[in-house]
């Protein structure tokens, strides 16, 4: 999962893709880049978080009033310094490229690319094979003054060649800015105008803080291309269903988010109520609810309404630690849970606590939350989970793509329970996490694979095997760097 922003100003918009990157830095604390065109492009990119990656040395050079911006957790590829993006390719024109998503076809693609088109690859990152494919075609149609119809039949063939999820963003030097969805929409995208500039970006938030009041959902198969002298065109490339990915709403975005119309914050609420009818079922009686920070909070708040139980926050979150799902490897993840969260005595000692989080992935985290409460003398420790088990690889951007990753994969809840040392474990249903999110919405019909093992899109053994296999390497190679 990573953020994105593409801007088209009057002036440089370096100050605009810093301040951006800040609203989206959830998305991704692994790398940050920026790259702008002026009369050539400017990029400055590298590992750690925006206000580590840049300094105002370096944002002074990067002039121009057309650029992109992106923060970074690995999926795709290794991780390394050269996996950063933006990526730039200098023919035709000069072309810069950030993207959000996962190519299930990659491997296949970066070979054709070398072997038809004598294109090297010089990261591991699925975003620059989209890069070189988009330029691959635009190539052939490459003149003197490219027009908005030669954009989009190169999109067009991009849409063609390329498997898996991308919300991407582009500027091409002397020409203009571009931006599309891939046909089920499985990532965010969203466009606004500000009078005479232009702005993509990941999340609505984005857009929000940088003034756009004008704005909307990129559509599912869309592409839309502003040119120089600002004019915008639009054109919808491929139908298909429309299955944003789930864990959006669940996990990713942040809370004053709108994404495809629904407010995030309003989703956790509905998962919360939703919910609330499950630990119900489970005949749980809890004291207290507590949500572990921050993004179950609303589920939590929702819930304790539900069932009138007091909830409190009990578990105090460091705000200088940033967000453990997505650190690499399991070493750092329980390394951080010991600094992140302390807990509150007087709300937890002799009472039945019932604990709310989004999720449980790999189970260490709610194993080490659920001893902490424990410790801190609660009578009784019950876990509910606002999302069902997950139990089946993510191919399209979420660093869940091995079945190692879950803990659900081969355990029943009561084992899961024991693991995590809860006195009781309540997951979401099916029917609850899609009521939760969508409400009465009969248009969205949600990726759900990571819960249901439903892909929208064709994905092939060989396609997973790769993915598994790409992903458990560059993960040892982690753990063993880190020792």
């Amino acid at each position: 999962m990573c953020g994105i922003i593409g801007l088209l100003g009057k002036t440089d918009v370096v100050g605009d893709i810093y301040l951006g990157l800040m609203t989206i830095q959830h998305r991704g604390q692994d790398a940050a880049g920026a790259i702008t065109y002026s009369d050539r492009f400017n990029l400055k990119k590298g590992h750690g978080l925006v206000q580590q990656v840049f300094n105002e040395k370096n944002l002074a050079r990067l002039k121009g009033n057309m650029g992109l911006g992106h923060v970074r957790y690995p999926t795709a590829g290794g991780g390394g310094a050269e996996d950063a993006q933006p990526f730039y390719a200098n023919l035709p024109y000069g072309i810069a490229l950030a993207h959000n998503g996962n190519l299930t076809n990659y491997w296949l693609l970066r070979r054709e690319l070398f072997e038809k088109a004598k294109r090297q690859i010089n990261s591991t990152s699925d975003s620059e094979v989209l890069l070189n494919v988009f330029a691959e075609a635009l190539s052939k149609r490459a003149s003197e003054r490219i027009s908005e119809n030669e954009i989009f039949d190169s999109a067009e063939e991009v849409f063609k060649k390329t498997e898996g999820s991308y919300s991407a963003v582009a500027t091409v030097a002397g020409v203009g800015l571009l931006a599309f969805r891939d046909p089920h929409g499985i990532k965010p995208l969203v466009f606004g105008r500000r009078g005479n500039s232009f702005a993509f970006a990941s999340e609505s938030v984005t857009l929000d803080v940088l003034g756009y009041r004008d704005w909307r959902d990129v559509a599912p198969g869309e592409c839309i291309f502003i040119d120089c002298e600002r004019n915008e065109y639009s054109r919808k490339i491929s139908r298909n269903s429309h299955t944003p990915c789930i864990f959006e709403w669940v996990y990713f975005a942040r809370p004053d988010s709108v994404i495809d119309g629904i407010s995030v914050y309003e989703a956790r609420l509905g998962l919360g109520r939703e919910l609330a009818s499950a630990v119900r079922k489970a005949g749980i009686s809890p004291d207290v609810v507590i949500p572990v920070p921050d993004t179950a909070k609303p589920a939590a708040l929702a819930l304790s309404i539900e069932l009138s139980v007091p909830y409190r926050e009990g578990l105090i979150k460091n705000r200088y630690i940033g967000r453990t799902f997505i650190m690499a490897g399991q070493r750092e993840r329980t390394k951080s849970i010991k600094m992140k969260l302390n807990p509150i005595r007087a709300e937890i000692e002799g009472r039945k606590i019932l604990l709310v989080d989004d999720s449980v992935v790999r189970g260490n985290t709610s194993r080490k939350i659920v001893e902490l409460v424990r410790e801190t003398g609660a009578e009784k420790v019950y876990f509910a989970s606002s999302s069902p088990p997950l139990k089946h690889p993510c191919a399209y951007g979420i660093d869940m793509q091995t079945r190692g990753d879950f803990i659900a994969r081969d355990k029943t809840v009561a084992q899961i329970r024991d693991t995590i040392g809860a006195d009781a474990l309540v997951y979401q249903t099916m029917g609850g996490l899609r009521k939760g999110v969508g409400g009465k919405r009969t248009d969205l019909e949600f990726c759900t694979a990571c819960f249901s093992g439903n892909y929208p899109t064709h994905i092939s053994k060989d396609a997973f095997h790769y993915m598994e296999t790409d992903r458990s390497r560059h993960c040892l190679l982690a753990v063993s760097e880190d020792a």
